[in-house]
Formats: C-alpha cells, structure tokens, sequence
C-alpha cells in the first residue's frame, strides 16, 4: 500500500497543482483590485470572462484573458510532462489536469468555491491537449454564438464537440471517459444557463455593455 502510494504522489502533486492554478481567479482578481469591486456581486453573479465585459466593458479585460488561459496551459502541461515521465501517459495527465484546473476555477477554495464556468481556460486546455480538436470545438462555439448570439448555448455545443472529436481522432476508451469529466464540468456549471434557454430567458451576448445599450 506505501508502495503504491508513494509511486502515485508525483500524479496526485500534478493534479492538487492544477487544482491550485485553478483557484487562480482572474475576473474577481481584476473587479476586486483594480476596480475596487467584486464581479460577483453584478450581473449574473458569474465570475468569468463574458459577465465581467458585461460589468466592467474592456477595461480589465486582457487580465482576466492572460490570468485563465496561462493558468490552465501551465496545469496542462504540468500534467502532461509528469504522467508522461513517471507513467508515460501524458494524454492521460493532460486530460486530468484539464479536469483538475477547471474544478479549481469554478470552485475556488480561495473565494469561497465560487467562482466562474471555466469556459476561457477550458478551451486553453484543450490547445495545449490537441490543436485540432480545440480549433473545432472554437468554431462551433463561435457559428453557435454568431447565429444565436447565446454565449452560453454555444459553451455547451464546444464541450459536446470535444467529447466526439476526442473520440474521431483517437478512438481511445480511456480518453474518452477522462474527457467526458472537463466536458461534463463546464455543461454542468451552465444548468441555470440551460434553463433559462428553455423558458426563453436567457440574456443574448451583445459588443456593447448594458448600461450603453440602455442610453
């Protein structure tokens, strides 16, 4: 048992890792120390990318992208590099990494586990996972979004498309079940989005905030 425990600390450190750069909140960061405020308390409550262009316009906004992106390329690759040397299996550790880090930015246990729906980092992950993959699931996101202007419904199509593609290009079981968690993660943090689709009120993205729109 010590044995195998000790042969699995260099895994465990890799994910408690992503988990940690997770936490690493770059929209109440940004609200709360240069703005002086708290994302959370405007909006939709949702501390991500598309609620604090809402609130706070493009101020801020590049720290917020640089903050959830490199948290989660540095996550993936760390679990990449250490399941590949210790167990060569760095897909293994990249897609549980992927997990790992967006569980840390959707429940943070430095804000009080609240925090955003991990959209941002979800799609760096999946670049550093596999580029291929990760360019499909951005342009469903992206024809979803420009055709129905839901942020949220476009999301939720990326995460299925990343499940089917992972399995096109790889037909690999174990990939498979381990990408189904991220997948699963980010359609689980929209339910209230998915409801609000089916009762026909959901908010529509828009270029401008709305207090410009209101005018």
């Amino acid at each position: 048992m010590e044995t195998m425990l000790v042969l699995c600390l260099p895994g465990l450190a890799a994910m408690a890792a992503a988990y940690a750069l997770g936490c690493v909140n770059g929209s109440i960061l940004v609200s709360k120390y240069i703005f002086g405020d708290d994302i959370r308390n405007h909006g939709s409550g949702n501390a991500g990318l598309t609620n604090f262009y809402r609130t706070f316009g493009t101020k801020g906004v590049v720290g917020v992208l640089l903050s959830d992106i490199l948290k989660a390329v540095i996550a993936v690759l760390l679990g990449g590099f250490v399941f590949g040397y210790f167990f060569g299996l760095p897909m293994v550790g990249k897609l549980a990494a992927t997990s790992f880090v967006l569980l840390g930015h959707m429940y943070p246990v430095t804000f009080h586990f609240h925090g955003g729906k991990g959209v941002l980092s979800g799609v760096s992950a999946l670049m550093v996972i596999d580029w291929r993959v990760a360019l499909l699931a951005l342009a469903v996101f992206l024809l979803v979004v420009a055709l129905t202007q839901y942020v949220s419904l476009g999301s939720i199509c990326a995460a299925l498309t990343f499940v089917v593609c992972l399995w096109l290009f790889y037909h690999n079981v174990c990939f498979e079940v381990l990408g189904a968690v991220p997948a699963g993660l980010l359609i689980f943090a929209h339910r209230s989005n998915i409801k609000r689709l089916l009762h026909g009120t959901e908010n529509k993205f828009s270029l401008h905030r709305k207090e410009d729109a209101a005018k």
